[in-house]
């Protein structure tokens, strides 16, 4: 069985998806120490505790947003989507933004997307400002940096599933392979097969693996579950849960069901454009051991 051989910083690149192991030895040597960790109760994202870490930027978060607003104008009416949201996501960790309709989550998830702009306040991207950048560098951004899980599949209907997963790596810097992708995700069987061929779950499961067949640093989950039915929606949750721990992809996931808050390391509550409380999650759950 493969032991902890990997340098240090060879796994935390790895994690945060500065590096996803091309070599098939390699790659399954990092996936074992993946699941030696899991096994052992250990957090993935406990390499980013600084005092377990060589690398100076570990501690450092992947997202830093001050003082947050957005308000949407129409006419005379003022509406506050988001009102004064400070927050920080480190590399390879899941968060749940958790709230009702209306309470700023999808807003905060399209804005740290580079999809939108805040009236004012501050984003950074590994230290890099975001709020003030051009739309050209916010299409490199999202290229480059960003996979988008909605809830709605938006697959093309003339397309199998490896081929909706391949238009993605055709314009990535350094995707990995359609094939590899759609594994992750547990459809290795299911590559050849088109949406119309597919469950809801299995199609969602394609927009995942699409989603990170460019090998992001991020990946932000708008109510990835909202669409489908409890058993779903939780083999959904498990394809999530495997994607954070084996690519290290930072994933945040928005929802309305309190249940999934256990699978994350980290809960932000949201009401009225506010984070209203922030959790950590001790004892995580499997996203089988959710109650709908």
């Amino acid at each position: 069985m493969p032991t902890r051989k990997i340098s240090q910083d060879f796994r935390l690149s790895c994690i945060s998806g500065r590096q996803f192991p091309q070599n098939i030895r390699e790659r399954e040597q990092f996936k074992s120490f993946c699941r030696l960790d899991a096994h052992q109760g250990a957090p993935i994202w406990s390499l980013y505790d600084p005092a377990m870490s060589n690398d100076p930027t570990a501690a450092a978060p992947i997202f830093d947003v001050s003082g947050l607003t957005k308000i949407y104008q129409t006419g005379e009416i003022e509406v506050r989507a988001l009102n004064g949201v400070d927050l920080t996501l480190q590399a390879g960790e899941m968060a749940v933004l958790l709230g009702p309709s209306g309470s700023g989550k999808s807003t905060l998830l399209n804005i740290i997307g580079g999809l939108d702009r805040p009236t004012s306040g501050s984003v950074r991207f590994r230290g890099r400002e975001l709020s003030g950048a051009s739309d050209r560098e916010l299409t490199a951004y999202r290229r480059d940096h960003v996979g988008f899980v909605f809830q709605f599949y938006n697959l093309i209907p003339s397309l199998t599933a490896w081929e909706n997963v391949a238009l993605i790596t055709e314009v990535a810097k350094h995707p990995m392979p359609p094939s590899d992708a759609l594994a992750l995700v547990g459809l290795e069987d299911r590559m050849d097969h088109f949406p119309a061929q597919l469950s809801g779950g299995e199609q969602q499961r394609v927009a995942i693996a699409r989603a990170i067949a460019k090998n992001p640093e991020v990946l932000l989950c708008d109510e990835p579950t909202g669409a489908l039915d409890s058993a779903t929606g939780i083999i959904v949750l498990e394809a999530l849960a495997r994607v954070n721990a084996e690519t290290g992809a930072t994933t945040a996931i928005i929802t309305h069901n309190a249940g999934i808050q256990k699978i994350a390391h980290r809960v932000f509550s949201f009401r009225d454009g506010r984070i209203a409380s922030e959790e950590i999650n001790a004892n995580q759950i499997k996203p089988s051991e959710v109650s709908w």
